[in-house]
C-alpha cells in the first residue's frame, strides 16, 4: 500500500485547513457502512418472497455482513496504522463496489450471504480509517465536536439505510439494495483520493495475524451458536460446541495477546475504566439498536401492513432525533460528566425499548414511534460520549487501534445483537404461534411456524373463512417474539448502565 502524502496531516493547534470537508467525506463513508446493515432489514420480506429464504437464512443474510465487519476491524485498523489509513479506506471502497455488483445479481440466499461477507471485508477497512483520520485532522479543541457529529451519523445511518431502502424497494427489485452502493462508493473513492490526507503509526508496530484469527474465530463461533440455536435447539451438540469453542478461543486470545510485545489489542487496555466501560456502553447499545431494527422493519411490514417505503418514512423520527441530539452530547458531558451522560443515555434507551416490549398484534404506529424516539434520544446521548471516552484513552499513534476498538465494539454488538435478539424473536414467534395453524395440512402448518413471511403465504392460500383468524394468530405471534427481544434488550441496557454509573470515573 503506497502513500505519498505526509504522515503529519494537520497542525495540532489549527487542524487541517479542509477538515470540515474531510469530515463530510468521512461521515458519508461511515453512513454507507452502517446503512448497509439496516437497509437489508427492509429487504428481508422481499428476499424471502423471491428466494424462499428460511428464518435462519434471513438472520444470516443480515448478520453475515456485521459478523465479518466485526471480525476484521481490529486487524484492518492495525493495517491502516502500519501502511496508511487513506490507502485502507480506498481499498475498502473498491471491495464494496465489487461485492455490491455481485450481490445485486445473486439468485439464492446463500449467494447473498457470501457477497454480504465480502462487502463486510471492505467495510472493515473503511470504518476504522474514518475515525482515525478524523482524529488527526482536527485540533484538540474541535475534536470532541467532530467525534460527536461522526457518532451521531453512525447511529443515524441505521435509519437512513432504512429510508434509502424503502425508496429503492418501492420502485426497483430487492437487488437495488446492493446496487445503490456502487455510485456512492465510486464518488467517495474519488473524493478520498483527491481531498483526504493520510496518516500512519510512526512507530511501525508489527502485525498480529495469530491474534486476528483467534478473535475472529471466537466471534464467529458465538454468532453461529446464537443464530442456529432456534433451528437446531439450544441443547443440540453443535450449538453447545459452538459456545464452548467461542469461550475457549476467547480465553486463548486473551492469553496469547498478554504474552505479545506488540499485540493487535492489549486486553489490559480494558482495565482502563474510560476505555473498557466506554466499550461496554457502545457494544451493548449497538447490539440493542441493530437487534431492534432487525425486527422493526418486519414488524411494520408484516404486522402493521406498511409497504417498504411507508416503513422507511415512518422511521425518520429515529434518524432526526439522533442527528439533532447527538451534537449536544459534549455540552451535557461537560456539565454533568461523561459517566452520567453514558449511563443516563442507556437508561433512556432502555425506557424506549420497554415501551416497544409492550407492542402486540393490535398496537398502532403511535405506540411504536414513541418507543422508537425515546430509544433514539438515549442512544444519541450515549454514543458520542462513549466514543470520545474510547478514542481519548490511547495515544495518537494508536488512533487506528482506538478507532478500530470503538468500531469493533459497535459491530460486535451489531452482529451479536442481530443474532441474539433475532433468535429470541424467532423463538418467541414459534412458541407463541403454537398450534394456531393446526387446522391446515401439516406441511402448511410447519411452514407457517418457521417464519412470519412463510405464514403470510400460507394464509393467502388458506380457505377464506380461516384467513382472519390465521392472520391474527401470525401477527400476534410475531409481536410476541419482538416484545420478548425488546424486553431482553432493555434488561441488557439497564445492566450496562448500572455498571457504568457505578465504576466509570467521575470527571
Amino acid at each position: 500500500m503506497s502513500e505519498h502524502t505526509p504522515t503529519t496531516v494537520s497542525d495540532e493547534e489549527t487542524g487541517h485547513p479542509r477538515r470540515w470537508l474531510i469530515l463530510g467525506i468521512l461521515t458519508l463513508s461511515l453512513v454507507q457502512v452502517v446503512a448497509s446493515v439496516s437497509s437489508m432489514n427492509l429487504a428481508l420480506p422481499a428476499i424471502q418472497g423471491s428466494l424462499n429464504a428460511s428464518a435462519s437464512e434471513l438472520v444470516w443474510i443480515n448478520a453475515a455482513y456485521a459478523l465479518v465487519l466485526a471480525a476484521i476491524l481490529l486487524p484492518a485498523g492495525a493495517l491502516g496504522d502500519r501502511f496508511g489509513r487513506k490507502g485502507a479506506l480506498l481499498i475498502g471502497l473498491g471491495i464494496i463496489v465489487v461485492g455490491a455488483l455481485a450481490g445485486a445479481s445473486a439468485d439464492s440466499a446463500s449467494q447473498i450471504v457470501l457477497w454480504r461477507c465480502f462487502m463486510g471485508i471492505g467495510a472493515g477497512l473503511v470504518m476504522p480509517a474514518t475515525l482515525s483520520i478524523l482524529t488527526t485532522v482536527f485540533p484538540t479543541h474541535e475534536r470532541s465536536r467532530a467525534i460527536a457529529i461522526w457518532a451521531g451519523f453512525a447511529g443515524a445511518g441505521g435509519a437512513l439505510g432504512l429510508l434509502s431502502a424503502g425508496v429503492l424497494l418501492e420502485f426497483f427489485w430487492w437487488g437495488s439494495i446492493f446496487f445503490v452502493n456502487v455510485p456512492i462508493a465510486v464518488l467517495l473513492f474519488v473524493l478520498v483520493l483527491t481531498v483526504v490526507p493520510t496518516s500512519r503509526d510512526t512507530l511501525g508496530h508489527p502485525l498480529d495475524p495469530v491474534g486476528s484469527v483467534l478473535s475472529a474465530g471466537a466471534l464467529g463461533a458465538l454468532v453461529f451458536g446464537l443464530i442456529q440455536g432456534p433451528e437446531y435447539g439450544w441443547s443440540h451438540g453443535a450449538i453447545v460446541a459452538a459456545f464452548v469453542a467461542a469461550i475457549v478461543l476467547a480465553v486463548t486470545w486473551v492469553r496469547f495477546e498478554n504474552r505479545q510485545d506488540h499485540p493487535m489489542l492489549d486486553p489490559g487496555l480494558f482495565r482502563i475504566p474510560r476505555f473498557g466501560l466506554g466499550s461496554l456502553g457502545i457494544g451493548v447499545a449497538f447490539a440493542v439498536m441493530f437487534g431492534m431494527f432487525f425486527g422493526l422493519a418486519q414488524y411494520m411490514q408484516f404486522v402493521l401492513g406498511y409497504s417498504a417505503l411507508e416503513t422507511a418514512l415512518r422511521t425518520l423520527p429515529f434518524a432526526a432525533s439522533m442527528v439533532l441530539i447527538a451534537p449536544n452530547g459534549p455540552k451535557l458531558a461537560a456539565r454533568f460528566g461523561v459517566r452520567v451522560v453514558i449511563g443516563g443515555g442507556l437508561l433512556i434507551t432502555a425506557t424506549g425499548l420497554a415501551g416497544l416490549a409492550l407492542l402486540d398484534g393490535s398496537s398502532g404506529y403511535l405506540h411504536l414511534i414513541a418507543g422508537l424516539c425515546m430509544a433514539s434520544a438515549g442512544m444519541a446521548l450515549a454514543f458520542p460520549a462513549a466514543t470520545e471516552s474510547i478514542v481519548t484513552s490511547l495515544p495518537q499513534d494508536k488512533a487506528g487501534v482506538a478507532s478500530a476498538v470503538n468500531d469493533t465494539t459497535r459491530e460486535v454488538g451489531a452482529a451479536v445483537g442481530i443474532a441474539l435478539l433475532g433468535s429470541l424473536l424467532t423463538s418467541g414467534y414459534r412458541s407463541s404461534i403454537g398450534d394456531g395453524f393446526d387446522a391446515l395440512p401439516r406441511q402448511a402448518a410447519d411452514a407457517a411456524r418457521d417464519s412470519m413471511g412463510a405464514a403470510l403465504h400460507v394464509v393467502a392460500s388458506a380457505p377464506e373463512a380461516l384467513r382472519p383468524n390465521l392472520m391474527g394468530t401470525a401477527r400476534g405471534a410475531f409481536a410476541d417474539g419482538y416484545s420478548l427481544a425488546m424486553l431482553v434488550g432493555a434488561v441488557m441496557l439497564v445492566m450496562a448502565s448500572a455498571v457504568i454509573l457505578r465504576w466509570f470515573p467521575r470527571d
